[in-house]
C-alpha cells in the first residue's frame, strides 16, 4: 500500500510549528519517535522548504515515507547560504541519517598482483592474499581489470596456464604468439633477468601512465641506438607504439589534462545511477558507480552527492565536470577550495573534449542501470529522454496507449497496449466493446475506456494485474480532441497521470505529440523517441483494427446462423462464444452444437450442414 505523508499522527503538530518557522537560511533536522535523526536538509529560508514536506502531498514514495516517519525536528539558523551548506555536511557526516546517505561504505575493492615467481605474472585480484606485490587498492574493478588487460597486451605479457620454466619448450607457443599478442616466453628464449627487466617496465607502466613511460622508453631506446644496440632499441620502439595505440583506442590517456574528476548521472525505474571517471596524471585513474536509489530534486541529489564523495576523498583534483548546471556552484566550490587548500572549477562543459568525457560517463551510468533493471543501455536512454521531452518528474517506464476502432456507427470497440521499460506486455493487453455511445463519437467512446479502465483499478474486487497497476504516462492515438475528453475524466479521479495524443501526418506516420492545453511537442529531432513512440501507436492500432475485424466477422456469422429457421440471436452467439475459431467451429460434433446451443439433434444437424460446413 502506498505510503502518505497523511499516515503520519503528528502532521497538523508539524504544520503548526512550521508556521512559525523563521525564514532565514540555515539547517533543519527531522526526527523520529524514538529521537533518531532520519535526515538533515538546509535552505535558503527555512519556512518555506520545511512547508514543503508537510503540506504537499506530490512526494516520491521515498520522501513520502520519511515523512510519515518525523514525530519531530530541529533547526539550526546560520547568517549565509555557504554557513548552511558546511553544516549540513558536518551534520550528514557526523550522525550519517537513514534518508540522507548517498554513498555507503560497501563497495569492494581490486588490486594488481605482481607473482612471486621466476617468471611473474600480472594479474587482477579481488584480496590482498599470498605472496607477491600487490597495487591499489583501486575502488572499482573497472581500472584494474583495464590496468591489467592494457598492460599484458602492451609488453605481450603471458596469460595462458604454463607453468614456468617448468614448461620451458615443452608444447608449441600458443595461438597469441603467433598473433603477436604474446613474447612466447615457453620457447625459453628469455633469462630471468631479462624477463625481470620486462616486468619492472611494465610495473612502471601501471604507476606512471602512458606519458612517463613513452618518455622513459624513448630515452632508454635512444641509448641503445647510439651503442649500435639496434635489435633491442627496435623491441622498445614497438612497445613504445604499442603504448600510444592503446591509449588512442581506449581513450585512457589524455596527455595535457590535469587531474580532473567527471560526474553525470542517469535514471530510470526509481533508481538513479551517478558515475565518476577520475583523470590522474593524464590518464584514467578510476571509474565509479553509485546506485543511489530513488531521489527527489536532480540538481539537489547532484549537490549532495559531491560534498559527501569528497568528504571521503583522500586528494580533490582542481578541476569537476559535472553534466548539469548546480544551484550552489559558487558555495561547493569555496567548501572545496578551503577543504583541499587549492582552488577548485566547477564547469558543465557544452561542447569539445571535456563534454566528450561527460558523455562517456554518461554512458557509463546508463549501462550499470541496463544492467540493474534488465534492460538495454539504448533503452534505458530512450526512456530517459522521453521523460525529458515530456517534462515528466520521473521516467515514464510503464506506458499505456489507447485507440478506437469502429465501422460507422456499428462494432465500436477500443485496444489497450502496455509497454513496460520499452518492452511490450501483451498479457497486459485490453480489449473494450464500447457499451454506452451508440453514435459513431471517437471522444465519447475514449471517456467510457479510460472510465472503465480506471473503475477496475479502484474496484478492490478486480484482481486482473494489468488493471491494478497506475502508468506512468497516457497515450492516446489522437489529437487535442481526444486528450481534451480525457483530461476532466483523470481529475474527476483525483489521478495525476501525464496525458497525451499521439498525431499522424498526412501519410499516416507519426509526427507529434500533443500536450493538455493543444500545443504539439515535435519529436523529429530526436530518432530513439520518434521511433519508440511510432512503434507505440503502429502497435495499438493493429491490436483495436484486428479486434475490430474479428468482431464484425462474428457479427457476419451470427447474421448467416439467424437465416436458419428456429435459430435467434442468443443461440447463435452462443455457438460463436463457445466455438471462437473457423477450426474449432469445424471440429465440432453434432452432439456439441446440440448441447451448447441447447437444440435437438436435427436441427444441430442443419446447423452444420447450413452454416458450419459452408465456412471457407
Amino acid at each position: 500500500m502506498r505510503v502518505t505523508i497523511e499516515d503520519n499522527p503528528r502532521l497538523e503538530y508539524l504544520r503548526e510549528k512550521t508556521r512559525g518557522l523563521t525564514t532565514s537560511p540555515g539547517c533543519y533536522i527531522m526526527k523520529n519517535h524514538a529521537g533518531t535523526i532520519i535526515y538533515i536538509g538546509k535552505a535558503k529560508n527555512l519556512r518555506n522548504r520545511v512547508q514543503t514536506y508537510f503540506h504537499d502531498n506530490d512526494h516520491l514514495p521515498k520522501v513520502a515515507k520519511m515523512v510519515s516517519n518525523v514525530w519531530d525536528y530541529d533547526f539550526i539558523v546560520t547568517s549565509s547560504d555557504y554557513e548552511a551548506l558546511v553544516l549540513e555536511a558536518s551534520l550528514i557526516k557526523q550522525h550519517k541519517p537513514k534518508y540522507n546517505i548517498l554513498l555507503k561504505d560497501d563497495k569492494g575493492y581490486s588490486y594488481i598482483k605482481i607473482s612471486d615467481e621466476e617468471y611473474p605474472r600480472i594479474t587482477r585480484e579481488m584480496q590482498k592474499k599470498g605472496s607477491g606485490t600487490f597495487i591499489g587498492p583501486y575502488t572499482s574493478g573497472f581500472t584494474s581489470s583495464q590496468a591489467v588487460e592494457e598492460v599484458n597486451r602492451v609488453f605481450m605479457l603471458p596469460t595462458c596456464k604454463r607453468v614456468f620454466p617448468r614448461d620451458f619448450g615443452k608444447e608449441r607457443p600458443c595461438l597469441n604468439f603467433q598473433i603477436k599478442r604474446c613474447i612466447g616466453l615457453c620457447r625459453g628464449c628469455f633469462s630471468k633477468e631479462d624477463y625481470a627487466e620486462i616486468i619492472n617496465q611494465a610495473v612502471e607502466y601501471i604507476k606512471s601512465g602512458s606519458k612517463q613511460s613513452v618518455e622513459a622508453l624513448t630515452e632508454e631506446m635512444n641509448r641503445l641506438s647510439e651503442n649500435l644496440e639496434f635489435e633491442k632499441a627496435a623491441v622498445l620502439r614497438d612497445r613504445i607504439a604499442a603504448i600510444n595505440r592503446s591509449a588512442d583506442t581506449q581513450k585512457i590517456f589524455e596527455e595535457n589534462m590535469p587531474d580532473t574528476d567527471i560526474f553525470a548521472m542517469a535514471k530510470n525505474g526509481g533508481i538513479t545511477c551517478i558515475s565518476v571517471l577520475n583523470y590522474r596524471l593524464g590518464r584514467l585513474y578510476d571509474k565509479q558507480d553509485f546506485i543511489l536509489g530513488e531521489t527527489t530534486d536532480d540538481i539537489s541529489t547532484r549537490e549532495e552527492f559531491l560534498i559527501q564523495y569528497y568528504d571521503r576523498a583522500v586528494k580533490i583534483p582542481r578541476e569537476v565536470y559535472i553534466d548539469e548546471e548546480l544551484r550552489e556552484t559558487d558555495n561547493i566550490r569555496r567548501y572545496l577550495a578551503e577543504k583541499s587548500d587549492h582552488a577548485v572549477s566547477i564547469a558543465n562543459p557544452k561542447r569539445g573534449e571535456m563534454k566528450a568525457l561527460l558523455t562517456l560517463a554518461e554512458k557509463n551510468a546508463v549501462e550499470q542501470l541496463s544492467v540493474r533493471i534488465g534492460r538495454t543501455g539504448k533503452e534505458v536512454a530512450v526512456l530517459e529522454e522521453l521523460g525529458e521531452l515530456l517534462g515528466l518528474k520521473k521516467t515514464p517506464n510503464y506506458i499505456e496507449c489507447y485507440d478506437i476502432s469502429n465501422l460507422g456507427s456499428s462494432d465500436m470497440v477500443a485496444g489497450m497496449v502496455v509497454m513496460d521499460k520499452c518492452r511490450f506486455m501483451k498479457k497486459y493487453y485490453k480489449k473494450f466493446n464500447i457499451k454506452t455511445v451508440q453514435e459513431q463519437n471517437d471522444y465519447a467512446s475514449m471517456r467510457e475506456v479510460i472510465s472503465r479502465r480506471l473503475d477496475n483499478y479502484l474496484d478492490p474486487e478486480c484482481k486482473d494485474e494489468g488493471f491494478k497497476r497506475l502508468p506512468d504516462v497516457i497515450f492516446l492515438d489522437g489529437g487535442k480532441g481526444h486528450v481534451s475528453a480525457v483530461l476532466p475524466l483523470l481529475e474527476e479521479y483525483q489521478l495525476d497521470i501525464p496525458l497525451y495524443g499521439l498525431v499522424k501526418d498526412n501519410k499516416h506516420h507519426t509526427r507529434a505529440v500533443v500536450t493538455a492545453d493543444g500545443s504539439e511537442i515535435q519529436i523529429s529531432k530526436s530518432r530513439s523517441v520518434f521511433a519508440l513512440l511510432t512503434k507505440l501507436q503502429d502497435e495499438v492500432h493493429r491490436y483495436t483494427i484486428t479486434f475490430q475485424k474479428q468482431k464484425r466477422s462474428v457479427h457476419t456469422h451470427e447474421t448467416e446462423l439467424t437465416k436458419i429457421y428456429g435459430i435467434g440471436e442468443k443461440k447463435a452467439q452462443a455457438l460463436l462464444n463457445e466455438f471462437k475459431t473457423k477450426q474449432q467451429l469445424k471440429s465440432a460434433t453434432i452432439e456439441d452444437i446440440a448441447a451448447v446451443m441447447k437444440i435437438s439433434p436435427e436441427k444441430a444437424a442443419e446447423v452444420k450442414e447450413k452454416f458450419i460446413d459452408q465456412l471457407q
